[in-house]
């Protein structure tokens, strides 16, 4: 497993890329406020498909969450993007032993009311608009481990152009006040699918001026 790296200095640098990149990228960037509680981490699952969706949440997480940011990639990816360590990427290696210390180590960062970890449960790309979202099991021993720790987070991020140049993004945010300790991952993937059903709905309203 990889570990994020502590360096001020550098994650000074990552966050100011980050938010010029995501500023100069998109025209827009809009999400729906939510109360935050102090005294718990966040668990903020979302929808995976494409390269922006970390970036995205990342920037979220400083205008409106302001936790201290944890997400779990790939192991590949990890080590390609190595940048990445100093934002608070940590790794998981699916056909490994080492799955178990990363959802264990997800669990522990879930203790600190100080942390927000982000999750993408569908394990990897899909269409930003696709019908179905579908959880692999990982998410549901995370939140087992962490007993309720958290406050959980349900995010839907969905990208279109419209009439600009630059496309906008939306993220649709819903705290869900179960934590799913005591269900099985079809009862959180359920819940889930009916946020990202209701703002994708809403994505298709949005009246075009």
């Amino acid at each position: 497993m990889i570990y994020p790296k502590k360096n001020p200095f550098m994650k000074w640098i990552f966050d100011t890329y980050v938010r010029r990149l995501v500023g100069k990228t998109f025209h827009e960037f809009l999400y729906n406020e939510i109360e935050v509680d102090s005294n718990k981490s966040i668990l903020l699952v979302a929808n995976h498909f494409s390269f922006w969706d970390g970036l995205i949440l990342y920037v979220l997480n400083d205008k409106l969450l302001h936790k201290k940011f944890h997400v779990m990639i790939l192991e590949d990816t990890a080590k390609r993007e190595g940048m990445l360590r100093y934002a608070g990427a940590f790794s998981v290696s699916k056909n490994s032993r080492d799955i178990l210390q990363s959802l264990d180590y997800a669990a522990q960062l879930l203790n600190n009311p100080g942390n927000l970890v982000l999750m993408f449960p569908q394990g990897k790309l899909y269409s930003n608009f696709v019908e179905k979202v579908n959880f692999e099991q990982g998410l549901l021993k995370i939140v087992k481990k962490a007993e309720g720790k958290y406050q959980l987070l349900f995010a839907a991020t969905f990208i279109q152009y419209f009439k600009h140049k630059k496309p906008s993004v939306t993220v649709y945010l819903k705290t869900d006040n179960d934590n799913y300790a005591d269900k099985s991952i079809d009862a959180l993937q359920s819940a889930y699918q009916q946020h990202y059903e209701a703002g994708k709905l809403l994505q298709t309203e949005i009246d075009i001026k």
